[in-house]
């Protein structure tokens, strides 16, 4: 693909937000909701997504853009040592699930990143959390694939490209990392 027809595909991906907006709103509304309250989110991925998770956490326990009380956030995927133990004894697909059954609370929010929808780790987590009666949140790319529905909030990148589906998951999450900063004083 040429750089143009990437980006093409990009920004269209981008203009098209605007008609999953009632789901982002929710999300917002969850993730808000939760860190008000004092719960905490717990949020997974793989690969990029990993990466994209540890943003998320990192944003949120230190800081997006301006000095607030630190809130609480767990990237489950930066522990290499437990997911390899995990992993080892239940299988790579409970590396999540395991972790959402010992560390979540009543209150918390589980938040998953797929591009593609079909992490069977994400998938085991978002029923773990459901299992617990936690709410959550995916952020999911190409229609959503086996984890559409099993979120309390999906929010469905449009169109089927897993790298524009990634660029959208991480403008959201500084999108939300914008909202909650405001939300809790200096």
């Amino acid at each position: 693909m040429t750089f143009e027809a990437s980006l093409a595909e990009t920004l269209r991906t981008f203009q098209e937000l605007t008609t999953i907006r009632p789901a982002i709103n929710r999300a917002g509304d969850l993730m808000l909701a939760t860190l008000q309250r004092g719960g905490k989110l717990l949020i997974c991925g793989n690969g990029g997504s990993a990466a994209e998770a540890a943003h998320f956490a990192t944003e949120l326990v230190g800081r997006y853009a301006k000095t607030r009380r630190s809130l609480p956030a767990i990237a489950l995927s930066s522990d290499g040592s437990l997911l390899s133990c995990i992993g080892n004894d239940f299988g790579y697909e409970q590396v999540f699930a395991r972790q959402v059954a010992g560390l979540a609370q009543k209150g918390d929010l589980l938040v998953v990143l797929t591009s593609s929808g079909n992490s069977g780790n994400v998938i085991a987590a978002l029923h773990e959390a459901k299992r617990l009666g936690l709410e959550s949140v995916a952020f999911l790319g190409r229609s959503g694939g086996q984890a559409r529905g099993l979120a309390t909030c999906d929010l469905i990148i449009p169109g089927e490209s897993g790298a524009a589906a990634q660029e959208a998951h991480l403008f959201l999450i500084h999108h939300f990392c914008e909202r909650i900063d405001g939300a809790f004083p200096q």
